[in-house]
């Protein structure tokens, strides 16, 4: 059975979906390995140290895509302007591909379909349940913590002040005030890396725990009353609010804008479409050059405008959109992920390379495509 890696060609994207060590793993599994030529460049892999962890290197993506049982990727299909092809239509007919597919955003929707349609097995690794077994697996963490450190990092390149306070003979400037919407990984990671730069930061989210969690990092909690049985959902997520409780927690994120200068917003409720908790009047209604990381735009986003890839300026203010910032940590970021993406694999084959375990809890929450129906919960509530 082949598994094929190719290059990412996702803009800006430098991450790959294996290491020579994991290709060690995936040979001792029984698998045969293909990796595209230059694949690891961007992490700093040569072709030769994949040679020689015993897989071959492959010159033709489209030929490679062809002939693959299992295609490991990071980032979603793609067009291929190289090519001229979308990644999707160089898939093989009724092969497997594993990535983060985002489906259920709706710059996702026609490419689901277009996997529908040629009968790939699609499984996203952005649908890993949060259960202790998938703990090694659990590739949205892994990345969510890249995220959160670099989301501060960029807001603090793009932010026209200091972050911390600084004392000069003049006097003292204060130092910048951030807002974390959202107090999952990327959120922790995003709060301890403001600390450290000494912004202050407050923080929201509709779960009291993640609150409990902010707190301890020295997160200022802005406290959002809401029933807990409204706000939890399966496996220690958030679920969806209706539109009533968004609008009192849009309501009480304005009242906190006025002196805030950065916003990291990552409220995601898994497989759906992300909710929009920053409109644009309220854009408007804040310092300009202010700004606001959008890194729920993978889902499509909690701020309303957001450009998707692109770093906009609405109303004085600077938008975020990014999708691939994991990519920009691109050496660690694809340690964990080729780690994460290994486990995956050996958990969904178990049974042998030629059964997938499709009764496994992991594998059912991931799957998105199969026998040409969109399988994905959230896939199929957003597209409706």
């Amino acid at each position: 059975m082949l598994i094929a890696i190719p290059k990412e060609i996702l803009s800006e994207e430098k991450r790959v979906a294996a290491t020579p060590e994991t290709v060690i793993k995936y040979i001792a599994l029984g698998f045969t390995v293909v990796i595209e030529a230059g694949a690891g460049e961007g992490v700093l892999i040569m072709d030769e140290d994949y040679r020689n962890a015993g897989a071959t290197i492959a010159p033709d993506v489209e030929k490679m895509f062809a002939e693959a049982d299992v295609v490991l990727k990071v980032k979603q299909p793609v067009f291929n302007e190289k090519n001229k092809k979308h990644e999707v239509e160089m898939l093989r007919r009724d092969s497997i591909l594993i990535t983060f597919l985002h489906p259920a955003a709706p710059g996702s929707h026609q490419m689901v379909r277009d996997l529908q349609k040629k009968n790939i097995t699609a499984l996203t690794m952005d649908g890993i349940p949060r259960i202790s077994r998938a703990q090694r697996m659990d590739a949205l963490s892994s990345m969510s913590a890249v995220t959160g450190y670099k989301s501060v990092i960029m807001a603090a390149n793009q932010l026209p002040k200091f972050i911390p306070m600084i004392g000069t003979a003049i006097g003292t400037i204060k130092p910048a005030n951030f807002l974390v919407i959202g107090i999952g990984v990327v959120g922790l990671q995003a709060i301890a890396t403001a600390k450290r730069l000494g912004a202050v930061v407050k923080t929201l989210d509709i779960l009291k725990n993640a609150s409990v969690e902010a707190d301890s990092l020295g997160g200022k909690v802005i406290d959002f009353d809401i029933p807990q049985k409204l706000a939890a959902g399966s496996g220690g997520y958030a679920k969806s609010l209706d539109e009533s409780w968004l609008e009192k927690e849009r309501t009480l994120i304005s009242s906190n804008l006025a002196d805030i200068d950065v916003i990291i917003l990552s409220a995601l409720v898994p497989g759906e479409v992300a909710p929009v908790l920053i409109t644009d009047k309220m854009v408007a209604s804040m310092k300009p050059g202010s700004v606001i990381i959008d890194v729920s735009i993978d889902q499509g986003g909690n701020c309303e405008g957001t450009a998707p890839g692109q770093f906009i300026e609405k109303h004085g203010v600077h938008v975020c959109g990014i999708q691939n910032i994991p990519g920009r940590m691109a050496v660690h970021a694809s340690w964990l992920y080729a780690n994460n993406l290994y486990y995956y694999v050996e958990n969904l084959f178990k049974k042998g390379r030629d059964s997938l375990d499709f009764d496994d809890e992991i594998v059912k929450n991931s799957l998105v495509t199969y026998r040409s129906q969109i399988v994905h919960e959230g896939t199929l509530k957003a597209m409706k």
